[in-house]
């Protein structure tokens, strides 16, 4: 079976970026507020220090991902890429759930954070705020990656992703200095939801790679053929295929790992969870807002 091929993963990447984004904006802009609060302002540029040096990072993580599955052999990256895919879902699994848990309380811990980091000096300050940063960055490039194997060219998903980070650092900006009031509760409930599928068909993606490096077995064992509904040429197929990767010919294994992943983590983010402490009352224009 050919490589699956799927243009454009616009929306998959564009959510990629707004989601991973807006967390780091608003990390961003709960250790900023509380330095301008605290008249420390003396001490905001450590804090760009260190958010540029998570960016530059981030970045330089992205690119020796991309360069590494370059310079592989043919079942090499496909092995590669297929761990890389597993590796992220797993991130992102474990980003959605810890974020519906941690938005109520994360202010208050930055805060605190920070305010030990100012007892210790500026070291502290720029170390902090890359910690806090660079784990928003390093997932998203992985994320970005895997997301992003199923295209001809990276160019597409790399405008989706970049966009989604440009209108995260807006809405970012827009909370910080209250032009912007958005529920952040429901804004991580919906994307949540949408990556979850997303990661269900990277996962899915994972599998494909293991059986072109004949990994796994099945690889020509499909599961349906729904080619007729799902035209190569027509631009639903592209959007489901970029965004959910959902492909007319998969592999019964596909369809096997994509259920048995979407299903039970689908079922127990929709569950209800337990009541959750009140947020802490500052800054307010960098809480969860309605």
């Amino acid at each position: 079976m050919p490589k699956q091929i799927s243009e454009p993963p616009v929306f998959a990447s564009y959510l990629i970026g707004l989601r991973e984004g807006l967390e780091a904006a608003l990390v961003v802009s709960i250790l900023v507020a509380f330095l301008v609060k605290s008249d420390r302002r003396d001490r905001l540029p450590h804090v760009w220090a260190g958010v540029g040096a998570a960016v530059v990072l981030s970045v330089g993580f992205g690119a020796l991902l991309t360069f590494t599955a370059a310079h592989l052999e043919y079942e090499h990256q496909e092995l590669f890429e297929a761990v890389t895919s597993l590796l992220a879902t797993g991130f992102v699994t474990w980003m959605i759930f810890w974020m519906r848990g941690a938005s109520r309380r994360i202010s208050g811990e930055l805060r605190e954070r920070l305010g030990e980091a100012l007892a210790l000096g500026s070291a502290a300050v720029v170390v902090m705020a890359f910690l806090a940063v660079a784990r928003e960055g390093l997932e998203t490039a992985l994320l970005f990656f895997a997301s992003a194997q199923g295209a001809a060219t990276t160019a597409t998903p790399l405008i989706g992703i970049s966009l989604g980070v440009l209108t995260a650092i807006a809405l970012g900006w827009g909370i910080y200095a209250s032009a912007i009031r958005i529920n952040l509760t429901v804004f991580f409930t919906w994307t949540g939801l949408l990556l979850i599928l997303v990661a269900a068909g990277i996962l899915k993606y994972a599998v494909h790679d293991f059986q072109e490096a004949g990994v796994l077995p099945g690889l020509n064992t499909l599961a349906f053929d729904i080619s007729g509904a799902l035209p190569p040429d027509a631009w639903y197929s592209a959007l489901l295929a970029g965004m959910f990767n959902i492909t007319p010919q998969p592999s019964v294994l596909e369809v096997a790992a994509w259920a048995a992943y979407a299903v039970p983590v689908l079922t127990l983010f929709l569950l209800p969870g337990r009541t959750r402490p009140a947020a802490s009352p500052e800054p307010a224009s960098t809480e969860t807002a309605s």
